[in-house]
This record gives C-alpha cells, sequence and structure tokens, in this order.
C-alpha cells in the first residue's frame, strides 16, 4: 500500500511540474515601491531582475524596466508566478498587461495657418517658423516611413543640444535615414512579440519603418515639412503640410499588427520622456478605466509632471454617449470634426433618380452605360453588410452592389463585391452613421451616401423588377458649407471615470485627411492593394488629435514658458462654436445642434490660442489634489504620480473643484453645486474682464466677481460660480448645456458648461 501512494504520489508531482512547464506565460506590468530598494543593488533594474529570479528559472523574464514613466517593470510570468510577485512586501501591484487599439491639405488653410499676419501678436510666421525649430513632437504609433518627402529637413538648423534620443538600427531600417527633421526613431515590441508568439518576430522585425501607414500619416499632420503638389491619386492636390512644419519629429513605434501593448506604449512615453520631446502624441486608446489601470493616463501624468504637452484621440465608439478614451484631466482628448473639403461621387437609378455620395475611386470609372443593381443578395445573413465569402456569385457578377456600412472596414466590403464579381459599389450608411460621409480609396468603383439615401436606394434594388445604377466621380471640390460638422464617428462624453470633468476638450479636422503615408502598403489598407503612393486621405480621431498635438507645438514655441495646461487652455478657450455658415456647430450623426459631450469646448482656432488672454492653470499638485478627491487608495495615487509625495491632506471636496478650463455639473442628489477658478493673464496688463453666463432655464448660475481686474501680465484672479438646480433630477430632462464667458475688446474666454441630473 505504501509503494503505491507513493507511486501515485509521484505521479502527482510529475504532473504537477508538467503544468508548471506547460502554463500560459503573459506580461504583467508589476508597480513597485521605489524606495524600497536595497543598497545592495546598483540600479532599479537589477533589483527587479533579482525579484524576477526567485520566482523562474526563465533566462530572461525581463521585458522592460521602466524609469521616468512608471515605478517598476514588464515581465513574462505565469498567473501563479504573477502571484506570488504581488505577495511580496516590495510590490504595490500587478496588472496583467491591456491591448489598445489606434484610432483610425486643406487643414493648414482651413484653420488659419497660411495666412502671413496677424498669428502671433507682435511676431510675423516667420518668427514662429523660427521658434519651433526647438520643439520636438514625439509621435507614438505604427512607426514612420523615413523616406517620406513630409520629413525632409531642407533649411532646417542644427538638431537641438537638449535631445538625448536615436534612431535605432533595425533589419529593414538605418540610422543614416534620419535627418534634421526625423530626429528619432525607436521600436518597442517586446509585449507584442510575447503575446503573439515566436513566428511573430518573423512576420513583424523590431524595426522603427511604418509598414502600415498610420503612424507617418500622424506624425506628418503634427509636424511634416511642406511639400508641394500632394495629392492621392489626383485627389486633394496641392501643398501638403502638418501643423508646425519646422518642428522636429521624434517616433516611437508601439503599435503592430496585433494592436498596441501596454508594456510597449509605456517603454515608448518612458524614453520619449527621457530623450526630451515636448509634445507626446498618441492617436490610441482603449475603454475607459480607473486612471490607475490606464497605462496612457500614467504615463501621461509623468510626462505632464516634467512639462510635456499630452495630446490623445477620443475614440471613434460615437455617436454612443459615454464612449470616450483618455479622459484623464492632465490629457488633451481630441474628437473629431469636417473640412470644408469634399470628394463628391454619384449615383444615377434607372428610376432617373440622381443621389450624391463621396469616393476617392482613382480608376478608370465603370462607363456611362448602367448596371444591374441588387442588395442582399447573399449566401448568408451577412450579405447586406458585405462580409467575406457572403456574396453570391451568380447574382452579383457584372452589377453594382449595394452594401450596408458597419463590422467589417468599408473597403474591405468592395474588395468583397470585387471578388464576387461585382464591378461597383454602393456603401450606405445605417442609422448609426446616420448621414456622416467619409471618403475612401475603393479598389473597385464606389461610391458612399448617407442614412437616408441609403434608404432610398435600398428600397428601389429591393422593389423595382430591374434595378440599374451608373457610378460617377467628380474630384475634389473645396469651401464646403456647412464645416466643419462633428463626426459621427467621434466619441462622446459624458466622461464616466470622473464625471465632474466635461470631455472631449476639443475637436479638430479628422475627416478626409491628407497626409503623408508609407509605402510598404496601398492606400486603402489592404493587403492586395499594389498601389504605391505617397500621401493617403484618412478619417478618425486618430488624425485629429494630431492637429491638436502641432498646434500645441506652435503654442510652445511660442510660448515656451506655459505650462501643458496652459497650453490645453488656451486651446479650450479660444475655440468656436459655429460653423461657416454662422449657425451652431452640428453633428453629423443625426444632423441637429452638436452639444459639448460632442464638441467639448469647439473646435480648434490656432490664430486665437496663440494670444488667449487669460489661461486656467494647474500643477502637479492640483493634479494630486484631484486625484486625492477620488475614492482611491494612497498605494493606488502613488502609482499614478510616482515620485511625488502624495499628501491627502489638502485635498479638492469634489473632482470639479480643479481648475479646468471647462466644466461638468453633475447634481444628482444635490440642488447647488459651487466651484472656484483660478484665471492667469497672459495677456495685456491692466486687462479687465467681464463675465457673460449662458445657461438652460432649468439652472440659475451665479458668478463672484462679475468684473475681474489684472494690474499685471501673470496676475491671478478667483472667482466662484454657484449652480442652484431649479427642478429635481425626476422632472423631464436629464441634461442641459451652457457656457461661462469672460471677455473685454480684445479677448473672449469662454468655457463649457454641462448640466446633468442623472448619471447617464
Amino acid at each position: 500500500m505504501a509503494s503505491l501512494f507513493t507511486f501515485v504520489l509521484s505521479l502527482l508531482l510529475v504532473a504537477q511540474c508538467c503544468w508548471c512547464l506547460t502554463s500560459p506565460k503573459k506580461t504583467y506590468i508589476v508597480h513597485m515601491k521605489q524606495n524600497n530598494k536595497p543598497s545592495i543593488y546598483p540600479t532599479h533594474t537589477d533589483w527587479y531582475t533579482a525579484n524576477l529570479q526567485s520566482l523562474t528559472t526563465d533566462s530572461d523574464p525581463l521585458l522592460y524596466s521602466y524609469t521616468h514613466a512608471y515605478n517598476g517593470f514588464a515581465a513574462s510570468l505565469a498567473e501563479d508566478q504573477a502571484q506570488e510577485l504581488l505577495r511580496s512586501e516590495d510590490v504595490l501591484g500587478v496588472y496583467e498587461e491591456t491591448v489598445y487599439q489606434l484610432h483610425t491639405t486643406r487643414t493648414p488653410q482651413f484653420l488659419g495657418l497660411e495666412r502671413e499676419t496677424g498669428l502671433w501678436e507682435g511676431h510675423t510666421a516667420q518668427d514662429l517658423n523660427q521658434a519651433s525649430h526647438d520643439v520636438i513632437v514625439g509621435v507614438l504609433d505604427t512607426g514612420v516611413w523615413p523616406e517620406s518627402p513630409s520629413f525632409t529637413d531642407a533649411g532646417m538648423p542644427e538638431i537641438p543640444a537638449r535631445w538625448r534620443g536615436e534612431c535605432e538600427t533595425g533589419p529593414d531600417f538605418s540610422p543614416s535615414v534620419c535627418n534634421k527633421k526625423l530626429i528619432g526613431a525607436r521600436s518597442f515590441s517586446r509585449g507584442f512579440h510575447m503575446a503573439s508568439g515566436v513566428g511573430s518576430r518573423e512576420k513583424e522585425p523590431a524595426s522603427a519603418r511604418d509598414r502600415d501607414g498610420h503612424g507617418t500619416h500622424t506624425a506628418s499632420t503634427a509636424a511634416g515639412s511642406h511639400v508641394g503638389n500632394a495629392s492621392l491619386l489626383g485627389y486633394a492636390s496641392g501643398t501638403a503640410r502638418g501643423m508646425a512644419p519646422t518642428a522636429r519629429v521624434a517616433v516611437y513605434k508601439v503599435c503592430w499588427t496585433d494592436g498596441c501593448f501596454a508594456s510597449d506604449i509605456l517603454a515608448g512615453m518612458d524614453h520619449a520622456i527621457q530623450d526630451g520631446v515636448d509634445v507626446l502624441s498618441l492617436s490610441l486608446g482603449g475603454g475607459s478605466a480607473p486612471y490607475f489601470r490606464d497605462t496612457i493616463a500614467v504615463g501621461a501624468f509623468a510626462a505632464v509632471a516634467r512639462g510635456i504637452f499630452v495630446s490623445c484621440s477620443a475614440g471613434n465608439s460615437g455617436p454612443e454617449k459615454a464612449s470616450l478614451a483618455n479622459v484623464a484631466p492632465w490629457i488633451m482628448t481630441v474628437g473629431a470634426g469636417t473640412l470644408d473639403r469634399d470628394f463628391p461621387a454619384f449615383a444615377v437609378l434607372g428610376n432617373k433618380k440622381r443621389y450624391s455620395g463621396v469616393s476617392l475611386y482613382s480608376g478608370t470609372g465603370m462607363g456611362t452605360e448602367p448596371v444591374g443593381l441588387v442588395y442582399n443578395k447573399g449566401l448568408n445573413q451577412s450579405g447586406s453588410v458585405c462580409m467575406p465569402g457572403s456574396l453570391d456569385p451568380s447574382l452579383v457578377r457584372g452589377k453594382v452592389v449595394v452594401c450596408d456600412r458597419g463590422i467589417n472596414a468599408r473597403v474591405e466590403k468592395g474588395k468583397v463585391v470585387r471578388d464576387a464579381g461585382g464591378v461597383g459599389m454602393i456603401l450606405a450608411n445605417t442609422e448609426a452613421s446616420g448621414e456622416e460621409l467619409v471618403a475612401d480609396s475603393h479598389l473597385l468603383p464606389a461610391v458612399a451616401v448617407g442614412r437616408i439615401v441609403g434608404d432610398q436606394i435600398r428600397k428601389y434594388a429591393s422593389s423595382d423588377p430591374n434595378p440599374t445604377a451608373v457610378l460617377g466621380f467628380r474630384g475634389t471640390v473645396l469651401n464646403v458649407r456647412p464645416s466643419p460638422v462633428v463626426a459621427a464617428f467621434s466619441s462622446r462624453g459624458p466622461n464616466m471615470v470622473t464625471r465632474q470633468i466635461l470631455k472631449p476638450d476639443v475637436i479638430g479636422p479628422g475627416v478626409n485627411i491628407l497626409a503623408g503615408w508609407s509605402e510598404a502598403i496601398g492606400p486603402s489598407g489592404l493587403s492586395d492593394d499594389t498601389r504605391k503612393t505617397q500621401f493617403n486621405i484618412m478619417s478618425g480621431t486618430s488624425m485629429s488629435c494630431p492637429h491638436i498635438s502641432g498646434l500645441a507645438a506652435l503654442l510652445k514655441a511660442a510660448h515656451p514658458e506655459w505650462s501643458p495646461s496652459a497650453i490645453k487652455s488656451a486651446l479650450m478657450t479660444t475655440a468656436y462654436v459655429h460653423d461657416n455658415t454662422k449657425s451652431p456647430l452640428r453633428d453629423a450623426a443625426g444632423g441637429a445642434f452638436s452639444t459639448p459631450w460632442a464638441h467639448g469646448a469647439g473646435h480648434v482656432n490656432p490664430h486665437r490660442a496663440l494670444s488667449p488672454g487669460l489661461v486656467y492653470d494647474a500643477s502637479t499638485s492640483d493634479y494630486i489634489k484631484f486625484l486625492c478627491s477620488l475614492d482611491y487608495t494612497p498605494n493606488h495615487i502613488q502609482l499614478i504620480v510616482k515620485r511625488h509625495a502624495v499628501n491627502c491632506t489638502r485635498k479638492f471636496s469634489d473632482p470639479g473643484q480643479l481648475n479646468y478650463p471647462s466644466f461638468s455639473i453633475l447634481f444628482g442628489a444635490k440642488r447647488v453645486v459651487r466651484y472656484t477658478r483660478t484665471l492667469t493673464n497672459v495677456g495685456e496688463a491692466g486687462s479687465i474682464y467681464d463675465v457673460t453666463v449662458d445657461a438652460p432655464s432649468t439652472v440659475e448660475v451665479r458668478v463672484k466677481p462679475a468684473r475681474l481686474v489684472f494690474g499685471k501680465v501673470g496676475e491671478r484672479r478667483r472667482y466662484t460660480v454657484t449652480f442652484v438646480s431649479k427642478k429635481s433630477g425626476g422632472n423631464s430632462g436629464k441634461y442641459g448645456f451652457g457656457s461661462i464667458m469672460w471677455s473685454n475688446a480684445q479677448h473672449q474666454v469662454r468655457s463649457p458648461v454641462a448640466f446633468s441630473w442623472t448619471l447617464l
């Protein structure tokens, strides 16, 4: 019996050992107590390595050791090893890494940046360009195509001596391709390769080269050089340039085929801070999470604490409410709007009706003879949205196919139609995307139409015994009215992480944006698109974010002493809320007027932002007081603020007390909400400002004092706002909007206000 027991026990031990060997490894981000490092370890990395060696015999489980963006490291661990690490007195937290996704030229003229006068008071555009030479924009994305003409360094002076970054050698990337414009290029792939397996290293080598196109597009939008005769296959022709065309660019590749991994993002931010960037631009994100679980928010805090402005995309999950990403108050959260440029196309049906749409199709077309039109002629239920393998070739061959927008990529639908033998496509919006039209570089003749037109075409194709259509394309048109319009895809508030902080902050151009492109992939982004182009037209808050990053670089050049929060305030309080028809901004999702939950403070206005008059400034200690007002543990706050001391004896009584350039009032059980704000004079000495309040009839707003007098430049003045609800939460209407504006003859300093009586 004893021998049998020993045999069974040995089998159990072997089984347990085998389980240990086959237990799947994952990437964990470990938050360490920095001050606990024993003196016997020369560096924190040595200390981290020793902690890991006590857990595993793996040769090198350490993926990254973070210095600036995070107190801790990333490592490849089994779940039981992560749990054991968590029990250590030196460890504050262990978090399984998250995966973020990309939030996938006319704009300088549209934003007024081509004007030679009045841009920066007392200075010329040449002065601003000269000052911009010292500003470095760091872009975390899919890398860069360094040969793009958007990164030429003609006429640029020597690289600032303070720059500590480098251009890393890769299998397909030589440091020699960098120059005085593109001054840095690094890649961070250990988290991606850990999650994606061994084969990912052959599929995507560790290199800063952009094989996706997204990173080249965003980097050139922020700070691309002037390039004449730029276009996408003839569309949007003209001179392309970034928002800060004489600023420097440093690229950090943190996004790969499977997404953007938190450990890689943190490593990229860590190096960007160390390298010496002035602006960080991240056109990527995930869902909402507490700030201590949000990798981008944690890294951004470290950057902002060092004077680096951080701009992030709001996300492409609109028009759903509460769909925002990147909502930390120290981050500039950017939504998307349209330009006054369009790419019209049309469809003429057999009933003689002509419907307008948009397209970037650049081929030979389908001629002038009508062909058959079909809708929902598929092999399965997904035929209406033209999913791969869903169309019946015998029914669509030689015809134009109507495809509902949604689920799969817009350009992929055209490929599905082409592969099934179709000769053209009408991409019809559904209720989710409303009347918003996004142009794409399709592989076959294709026209995108809005929901109302789409419904009429669907009805015709389904009811007429012999439906036909012919498609046509009209190129590029300018001065479209109304514009801007808030993009339907742009993510919306309210901010569900902290309801008392209004997000997004602003909107910028994000629909049909022309910028640099990678020649490793065609303009449609599809693997079998063999076309090559140096520029591409894309849409998304990914495109609006680098616009604001580049504008922040201009403000940094003009006002190097301004803090990141002062730059944010200048961009927010000078934003406009009326389109080029003088009407309030509209929402593409339904055509009604937009609200601050969609457009924040409004659409950016660079001219006014360079001279805002007053700014709402906030320091690192203010952000710590804000964090202390949340229901976070001291360890959670320490994770975010890192080396800064956490003392919550002085905290805000309410998160909305943060000196923010906007207001979000959550009444709930309270009928009265009172906030104090401080304004700093960055305009003229002896300035006097009077207040104007706009509020719904259900709210009384009292501002004291109603006049602010600033004797000197740099002087600060406080005011208190009392918001009184005239109704209970049970009354009709769950939310409303207004504004508070301080103004004189030279400046208007406007703050949007959102009022809520319920959580949604």
